[in-house]
């Protein structure tokens, strides 16, 4: 550690709030720089009190079951990221004059901290797409022979990346609406917001807020703003943000881009803002083919990815090897299997109504698995546009009639296969009613537009019922 750091912190009380994969290493380091240390958690489990172990052990202090009060002597907490706002403690915070930072705030303080210049962050919010937006930047960062990685919300550390062993040329950062709320300071070299929907409304209240948080990654960029020319929200938060001079805005489309934009032309993707005369002249990137998989949302998101690496000067044949080198992670419109020329598709990740509708407008004649939780979400504008491409209907999970009376309104022609059942055997009949309704050239698509909890872990194991169950079919 950088001598000035060490002595900045040593001595210094600071309240780490919440436990696990943000709480642990925030924890850790900042022992290491010399402060005094206590964490608070409400919950008191076994997990809870494994990892409350492992820092007592260190000489941390862990205050298990009660998140809501403020210990004496407090400085500085460092919240995980799910906190809301209107937490008790960050009240009690507010009235102390303690500042609240998230561990991605104190990553960005702790860049630098050996002497050495800073890895500038590549830095992608949205209400979908971030994490494979992230993964296809670092693929094509790594293509041009940088040493990068995909960090933050994606499940890799921010603060492991700052302060290990390994130095970066440029980080490839995932931020959550959560994390830019707890992250004031931080100033990327370019960022892109994806899209714009509603979505966790009840941590930030509205939809305002919400828009507001994700806006803060535009704060201070130097090089681009990326938006979405397709969703007017984007460019508005552009419009709005206090950059720095000469930062541009550079839009991304699927249909032919106008000068600052990156688009499609041909089935080639194409890029008319980081070129020589942009007005007149264009830079082939890559083939539609080379996305993988090439559905329209996911053309967009490699689209994104495409910007912010040119903002960062990566040439046009980075982008185009990074992309077909590039592996989408699993439950992403995931082709699974065809089965008596029935194409299964696992898109488990279309967790809300935005990331359904994209899943869901990437094929001309669909069978489609839905339902879960609804987390608050309506359905009607999704099944109104949808409505054409739908051969059947088969709902799964809690809240299931909010999309059957959707269906009601907007598709009463449709065939629906009701089940009336939330054990995880559901998907194996689900699947099967699926296979029923669908014909040959059909696309099965399991895109519940709603969370898992109802029936399932987490979307991953949701997604695995749904691959196992199709494996079932074709044996």
């Amino acid at each position: 550690m950088g001598g000035r750091q060490v002595t900045e912190w040593q001595g210094k009380h600071v309240t780490v709030a919440g436990l696990g994969v943000s709480g642990v290493p925030a924890a850790k380091v900042l022992l290491g720089l010399g402060a005094h240390v206590t964490v608070v958690n409400d919950g008191d489990d076994e997990r809870a009190r494994a990892q409350a172990a492992e820092l007592e052990a260190l000489g941390i202090t862990v205050r298990l079951g009660d998140g809501d009060t403020l210990p004496e002597a407090t400085e500085l907490i460092v919240t995980a990221p799910g906190w809301k706002p209107d937490k008790p403690l960050f009240t009690a915070a507010e009235r102390a004059g303690v500042p609240v930072w998230g561990d991605v705030e104190l990553a960005w303080r702790l860049r630098g901290r050996d002497g050495r210049e800073a890895a500038p962050w590549l830095a992608v919010t949205g209400t979908n797409g971030k994490t494979t937006t992230v993964q296809m930047l670092a693929s094509i960062l790594k293509a041009a022979g940088l040493r990068t990685a995909a960090v933050g919300n994606i499940g890799v550390s921010l603060l492991d990346a700052v302060t290990g062993e390994e130095h970066y040329d440029v980080l490839a950062v995932e931020l959550s609406s959560y994390q830019l709320h707890w992250a004031p300071s931080v100033r990327a070299h370019s960022a892109a917001v994806l899209n714009l929907a509603p979505d966790h409304l009840d941590w930030h209240g509205s939809m305002e807020a919400y828009a507001r948080d994700k806006g803060r990654i535009y704060e201070g960029n130097r090089v681009a703003c990326v938006y979405n020319a397709a969703d007017k929200a984007t460019e508005d938060l552009v419009r709005e943000a206090d950059v720095e001079e000469g930062c541009r805005a550079v839009g991304f489309t699927l249909g032919t881009p106008a000068p600052s934009q990156l688009g499609v032309v041909d089935g080639i993707l194409v890029d008319r803002a980081f070129v020589a005369d942009r007005h007149k002249n264009a830079q082939e990137l890559a083939e539609v083919g080379d996305v993988n998989p090439p559905a329209p949302h996911n053309i967009a998101n490699a689209l994104a990815a495409a910007a912010l690496a040119r903002a960062f000067g990566v040439p046009a044949t980075a982008v185009r090897d990074g992309l077909r080198a590039f592996r989408p992670d699993a439950h992403r419109i995931a082709h699974v299997a065809d089965v008596d020329g029935v194409a299964y598709v696992d898109d488990s990740k279309a967790t809300n109504t935005h990331a359904a509708g994209a899943s869901l407008a990437a094929y001309e004649s669909i069978v489609w698995i839905a339902g879960g939780l609804a987390k608050g979400a309506t359905f009607d504008e999704l099944v109104a546009d949808a409505a054409k491409r739908l051969r059947g209907v088969v709902l799964i999970g809690a809240d299931r009639a909010l999309i059957r009376e959707a269906l009601a309104r907007h598709a009463p022609e449709v065939p629906v296969v009701d089940l009336d059942r939330t054990d995880t055997g559901a998907m194996l009949q689900a699947v099967r009613e699926a296979r029923r309704l669908a014909r040959p050239g059909d696309t099965v698509l399991l895109a519940p537009a709603c969370a898992s909890m109802d029936m399932f872990t987490n979307y991953n194991k949701r997604g695995d019922a749904f691959a196992q169950a199709v494996r079932e079919l074709g044996a």
